[in-house]
């Protein structure tokens, strides 16, 4: 077994350093490194804002924040012997996290973008296993990190089925953001024009945001082409299971990884999305399912009181909604930490789907994040 590294220079962006990584999808992007099956590589990884956001910014960085370069990603991997219809297997072995991280609330994004319209900025101390913050006084959130974002290469068929898709989404009005050279790396126009961006999951991976994937759980991932093509970036300190504000506790970081081959399972078993294990907890028990908690609910009815049919959407917004009145009301946080919180803590849940019209969501709040 070998050990691979990849290195970045956080004194620049990842536009001056593009030969360790790239912000797109397309099959067509060079490898930094190779390996052999049962070889770990290590990988020093930059934060989803790729250093926009540094312990001395303002909410008008926030605001002014180019999204162009998101999401910089360490990689690829190209794994010898890696074939399409293989399954990759990824090891999260270990990670070592900054001191330092952020979450921010950016302007037309997140679930709840049409209540929050105004940008918004927490920046923490990370350190001895927790996060604490001076815009956030009384909250310590327990330290879980993980990969936000992390897949393997598409195929130039996995490509054209995903973007012709997007493009129809898109026409029938839907939130979708197509390819855009603009901040892109590679720059080649080859690539920068067709290439995906890194924001929606697929079938790749990508930006999944799953908190339990962090040290100690295994990926499986279908192979779409040669080499595998494995990526990763947008590391998270810690996260709810919602990331609702469209950020986590945002970081840099670096991981190390285990990488295998299951030759033609993922044709055999029709593999075609990502897939994971653990055999232990991913976070300290009492967080992982809370002992002390507050919940709230939300219904397939909207703030108008009209009743949308198995609605889920509408349940988890209601739910939301009704946290973060808790938080503002009972415990005295404005809107926008209240909404933060929501996206580093809260768990959001589904609690029944089969009595119609009207599915449930929960979101559960750990009371032991709260110091006072």
């Amino acid at each position: 077994m070998a050990t691979h590294e990849i290195r970045v220079d956080y004194s620049v962006a990842l536009a001056g350093q593009p030969d360790r990584g790239h912000n797109r999808w397309h099959p067509d992007i060079a490898p930094v490194v190779r390996c052999e099956p049962g070889d770990e590589v290590v990988m020093e990884t930059r934060d989803a804002l790729d250093g926009q956001i540094t312990r001395d910014a303002t909410v008008d960085d926030v605001a002014n924040a180019d999204l162009g370069p998101v999401h910089p990603l360490t990689g690829p991997v190209y794994v010898d012997g890696a074939e399409p219809g293989d399954l990759l297997v990824v090891d999260v072995v270990d990670v070592t996290p900054a001191d330092f991280g952020f979450t921010v609330q950016i302007p037309g994004f997140g679930f709840l973008r049409d209540d929050f319209p105004d940008p918004h900025l927490i920046r923490w101390d990370l350190a001895d296993g927790w996060a604490t913050s001076d815009d956030l006084p009384g909250v310590r959130i327990p330290a879980a990190p993980f990969l936000g974002t992390f897949g393997v290469g598409p195929s130039r068929e996995l490509l054209r089925d995903i973007t012709a898709r997007e493009q129809d989404l898109l026409e029938r009005g839907g939130m979708v953001l197509p390819p855009d050279p603009a901040g892109a790396v590679p720059r080649d126009p080859a690539i920068a024009d067709e290439a995906l961006r890194t924001v929606p999951p697929r079938e790749n991976a990508g930006n999944v945001d799953i908190r339990q994937c962090g040290v100690g759980a295994r990926l499986y991932l279908p192979v779409w082409t040669d080499g595998g093509l494995f990526s990763g970036g947008d590391a998270h300190y810690a996260q709810g299971d919602n990331e609702s504000c469209g950020t986590a506790i945002e970081m840099r970081s670096t991981f190390r990884f285990r990488f295998d081959l299951r030759k033609g399972m993922a044709a055999e078993r029709n593999i075609r999305r990502l897939r994971f294990e653990r055999s232990d907890y991913f976070v300290a028990p009492e967080f992982a399912a809370p002992r002390a908690f507050y919940a709230t609910t939300g219904l397939s009815i909207d703030a108008d009181g009209v009743n949308h049919s198995e609605d889920v959407t509408v349940a988890t917004r209601e739910a939301l909604h009704e946290m973060i009145d808790h938080l503002t009301g009972d415990r005295g946080f404005d809107r926008q930490q209240a909404y933060a919180i929501c996206s580093v803590a809260v768990d959001l849940r589904i609690a029944a789907l089969p009595d119609v019209p009207n599915m449930v969501v929960t979101a559960l709040l750990p009371t032991d994040i709260f110091t006072d």
